[in-house]
């Protein structure tokens, strides 16, 4: 019976799923990449080299400000005038080195910022996901034309660069070091340290480009934030290097010192904020000065800007400049998809810059032959609609030596204008889009949402017919969606050369899934023309405001706030039917549990994370400030306390219907304790750690035994806690008694009442204590209050609905006739939508206030290093999805409950018929109610798609939308299929063989 009843959720599940995926096709595309190289034998597409060497120094993470010697105001002891070798340097050799803040292209992840770095090209907004799983870069870049060119590069560091660049360092002069290790401060740099300074000091090593890539500092910006006294330790321990790097330089090397982003202020990074685009270059040449002293840069040449909270202008730039830039001043030629620009100062070698004219005009021509080249691909058509503009400007270029200076300048400014509107358009470019391939997304969301609410309605109309109805439906919507794949295979062969993009695995998606959605609709609909309007008016407000608020950004950004009024209003019903309560009990039950509903809201809604568009009027408090990634002293003083005490308060819950027996006793007495107990403990002794308040010798203890903990917190759970509760999950008391007058026997069944939701309640206590262990102190608290919020829901719902029942009973004329005789209990009503709503809101609600926006930044990297002190594929990127999304898979999970707390389990088997399909209906209205937040989300984003903020707002949200959909209909298909499939099947059992009319409930 749970496999019909799943069927249904499977067919919404995969036509959501189908939607997804043609939509994202569609509206995050990847940058066409040309494959053609820069080749000029005869040199002419280059310069004669300025210097023999370089040496490249990527300190991770290295802000702007780090360097600079104009800090914001007021400035931080910890990461401001700590590493001032380059800022001495500069004001005392100002024609030899160059202090510049570079604007790194978003998103902020080392792998994408390598590739601008070596290629010049730009990324796109899905690039971000390859940051951990990078392949090889096959455009033309620095490196290629370095190995091009003979030359011989030495690297040492970050080894996402010999995972993109595989085949290209020399082998006895490569020495990489996991990239992904944030627990691990020291290794990488003290390894970089070991083999730069022999290969400096070596003559005869051979190198040409020496690399060395450092990650202590975005390491620690990552564990304890910038403003913190290991930031300091880090930089200063930089500075060293620095000096003993200039130390030993040669006279013809030149000293690239950059970091690859910045990070914000509480030391993340991946997004598009100031802080994170900031990223620091320093350029020093010991022996040839790099601007002759006489020189005069024309200001229109170099741009400029005052950095966040400073006061004082500074040299800005773009980090795709040095790409032509470092290829230039070696003798190579310009990576061919290059869209940076040369930066003057490294070609000023005499008054009238010659060199530097040479370069420009070199790197306007490079650019003009990709454009080209990208013009008569096929994606050249979306270049049309700025072609016009840029030929006129091309045309405007007058190669010829010049000598007078006005034409000189006129020259500079009309190369520079052509490479800069080029990069300007190619940015406008890639927010490309696939209009054909999202329509067809948007019409299965539109279409499976349809199908979704009409599906509901339907279940709720058939009732006890529903089981016949399934067995039918499942082999018509079988029949369909293979149907479906059919035509949309003969529609690939026949029409999709007229849908650009239109392949034959999106050909059969759409029409499967479209299929399946439409015989969805069309078996629905009959039962849908009778129902009563009062069925129509279950629809909540708050999902349609939910839903609006995509279509504004301001809305969408401060969605965290939104939401705790969505979820308080959303309550308000069952208040108003408290207050009309026809009975003292029912009056003090529903009032009262709907306050410590909205009190554990409320309580929950003060742990904040900001995202940039919030600020100034945001104040972090789930981390101990905006700069600090640890907890706050109250929530470290409380963790322990309230990890001991919510299975206690579950536990009194329990005890209401008398169903805190049986599994309820052993997890919730033994098991649960233990494992938030050991959960709150990792997070405890990591701030211990992260903070070494005990000295750097108790590092590595205090390292394996919270390690240790979470590992027994988690297969405490998995081995012991699932196998527990799957062979023995009832919460039953039973007893016998004798009667020998009567010569019978009497059964007793303490915890009758809810022999479904009580052990249903342990089930998803289990996942509780396994999402416990990865969340952080914050987090944890917040997941206690949601455990007694869903609680406080199910005991309003359960008096909502005898009150519901009540009047049902007094308004059918014969109450007596209804009522037990030996107890006032109303029928059971069926589930409205409106009871759900909390439920789903507050999955919502959730994210958010477990430390978590719609924004990169926000991902909680700590939580890769739970059960393993290094990276460990996939145990690592599963925690940090677990960290992320959990919390919409806990409350979904939670949403059977509605349909099995205080549901008698007689009479049999239409007791058990009845809780399995109030439990799909309850499913699939939570399934309904985010589907209609991805189908507002993907509108929105689609119909705003030339927003100047669509990726920075719109996109994010869309994207979690979508993964939320596919994570709360996974865990509605688990909790049916396992958590609700089991406990019927038990409760049948055990009720089948007892004579019901000899039991007696307790």
């Amino acid at each position: 019976m749970a496999t019909k009843g799943l069927s249904l959720l499977l067919a919404v599940f995969l036509v959501h799923l189908a939607g997804i995926y043609l939509y994202t096709r569609g509206f995050l595309l990847t940058r066409l990449s040309l494959p053609d190289i820069t080749t000029c034998p005869d040199g002419e597409c280059t310069l004669v080299p300025s210097h023999k060497r370089a040496v490249v120094l990527v300190i991770d993470a290295l802000r702007f400000d780090f360097l600079s010697p104009h800090p914001p105001e007021p400035p931080s002891p910890y990461h401001h005038n700590v590493l001032v070798l380059p800022q001495e340097l500069t004001a005392s050799q100002p024609s030899r080195s160059f202090l510049f803040e570079m604007f790194s292209d978003p998103p902020t992840t080392t792998l994408q910022r390598l590739k601008g770095i070596t290629t010049g090209s730009l990324p796109t907004f899905i690039d971000m996901g390859s940051n951990f799983g990078g392949s090889s870069i096959t455009e033309d870049s620095f490196i290629g034309q370095l190995r091009a060119a003979g030359k011989k590069i030495a690297f040492m560091g970050d080894d996402t660069w010999t995972t993109v660049f595989p085949d290209s360092f020399e082998p006895n002069m490569t020495f990489p070091y996991d990239s992904f290790n944030v627990e691990d401060l020291h290794t990488v740099d003290e390894g970089v340290i070991e083999h730069l300074f022999p290969l400096l000091e070596d003559k005869a090593a051979g190198w040409d480009v020496l690399i060395g890539h450092f990650l202590g500092v975005d390491h620690v910006g990552h564990r304890v934030g910038p403003d913190h006294p290991t930031m300091k330790a880090k930089l200063t321990q930089m500075d060293d290097v620095l000096r003993r790097v200039v130390d030993k330089l040669d006279d013809d090397t030149l000293l690239i010192l950059m970091g690859d982003h910045g990070m914000d202020r509480k030391g993340d990074h991946g997004g598009d904020g100031d802080l994170e685009t900031s990223a620091a270059l320093w350029v020093y040449s010991k022996g040839p000065q790099l601007v002759h002293p006489g020189a005069s840069i024309p200001s229109f040449l170099l741009m400029t800007r005052v950095f966040p909270g400073a006061t004082v202008e500074h040299r800005h730039i773009q980090q795709i400049d040095l790409a032509p830039t470092l290829s230039l001043a070696l003798g190579l030629p310009i990576p061919f998809n290059n869209l940076g620009t040369v930066i003057p100062e490294l070609f000023w070698h005499d008054k009238a810059g010659r060199d530097y004219t040479r370069a420009l005009s070199l790197n306007a021509v490079q650019v003009k032959r990709y454009l080209d080249t990208y013009h008569d691909s096929a994606s050249g058509a979306e270049l049309d609609k700025a072609w016009g503009e840029l030929e006129r400007i091309w045309a405007s270029i007058d190669f010829e030596f010049r000598t007078h200076a006005a034409d000189v300048e006129a020259q500079w400014l009309a190369m520079k204008m052509y490479t800069r509107d080029a990069l300007a358009v190619c940015r406008m470019l890639w927010a490309q889009f696939n209009l054909g391939l999202m329509v067809l997304g948007l019409t299965l969301l539109v279409t499976g949402t349809v199908a979704a609410a009409l599906l509901y309605f339907k279940l709720r109309a058939l009732e006890a017919g529903w089981q016949e109805w399934t067995l039918a439906a499942r082999r018509w919507y079988l029949s369909s969606a293979v149907g479906g794949a059919f035509l949309g295979f003969v529609a690939y062969m026949t029409v999709s050369r007229y849908v650009k993009g239109l392949d034959l695995v999106e050909s059969l998606l759409f029409g499967g899934a479209g299929m399946l959605s439409l015989v969805i609709i069309a078996s629905s609909l009959p039962q849908f023309s009778g129902l009563r309007p009062s069925s129509l008016t279950s629809i909540p407000l708050p999902l349609i405001l939910h839903a609006a608020a995509f279509a504004s950004n301001s809305f969408t950004v401060w969605e965290d706030r939104v939401v705790t009024y969505l979820l308080i209003t959303s309550i308000v019903p069952n208040i108003l039917v408290g207050f009309t309560a026809p009975t003292a009990r029912l009056r003090q039950r529903i009032l009262g549990f709907s306050t410590l509903f909205a009190v554990c809201v409320r309580l929950m809604a003060m742990s904040t994370v900001c995202r940039e568009e919030q600020q100034p009027f945001c104040h972090v408090t789930f981390f101990a400030s905006s700069s600090l990634p640890s907890p706050p002293m109250p929530i470290l003083a409380l963790s322990i306390p309230i990890a001991l005490a919510l299975p206690w308060i579950m536990r009194r819950f329990l005890r209401i219907s008398r169903s805190d027996r049986g599994t309820a006793t052993l997890v919730l007495v033994g098991l649960l304790p233990a494992v938030l107990f050991l959960g709150s403990a990792f997070w405890v002794l990591e701030h211990w750690d992260s903070s070494e308040q005990f000295g750097p010798e108790w590092v590595g203890v205090l390292r394996s035994t919270r390690t240790w903990y979470a590992r027994l917190a988690v297969g405490l759970v998995l081995f012991f806690g699932y196998a527990l509760w799957w062979l023995v999950p009832l919460c039953l008391e039973i007893s016998t008694e004798s009667k020998q007058d009567e010569g019978k026997r009497e059964v007793t069944v303490i915890g009758f009442a809810n022999a479904f939701g009580a052990p249903y309640l342990v089930f998803w206590s289990l996942f509780l204590g396994l999402l416990y262990a990865a969340t952080q102190l914050t987090g944890q608290v917040v997941l206690a209050l949601v455990a007694v919020a869903i609680m406080a829901h199910l005991e309003v719902v359960d008096s909502v609905r005898d009150v519901r029942g009540l009047e049902a009973v007094f308004a059918s004329g014969n109450p007596s006739a209804v009522l037990q005789a030996d107890e006032l209990r109303a029928p059971v009503m069926p589930l409205c939508f409106s009871e759900i709503t909390p439920l789903a809101i507050l999955a919502v609600h959730v994210f958010f206030t477990t430390g978590h926006q719609a924004v990169i930044p926000s991902i909680q990297w700590k939580t890769a290093f739970v059960l393993t002190p290094t990276l460990a594929y996939p145990i690592s990127p599963l925690l940090v999805i677990l960290n992320t999304f959990g919390p919409h898979f806990l409350v979904a999970l939670a949403v059977p409950l509605l349909a099995l707390w205080n549901v008698p389990p007689l009479p049999q088997p239409q007791a058990d018929v009845k809780a399995r399909v109030d439990a799909i209906r309850a499913g699939l209205s939570v399934m309904l109610y985010h589907g209609t937040l991805l189908l507002s989300s993907a509108v929105c984003a689609a119909w705003l798609r030339r927003h100047l903020m669509v990726w920075k707002i719109f996109a994010p949200r869309f994207m979690l939308a979508a993964v939320t959909v596919v994570v709360v209909d996974v865990a509605v298909l688990f909790g049916v299929g396992v958590g609700v499939g089991r406990v019927s099947e038990r409760v049948s059992r055990l009720f089948a063989a007892m004579n019901p009319d000899k039991a007696k409930s307790s």
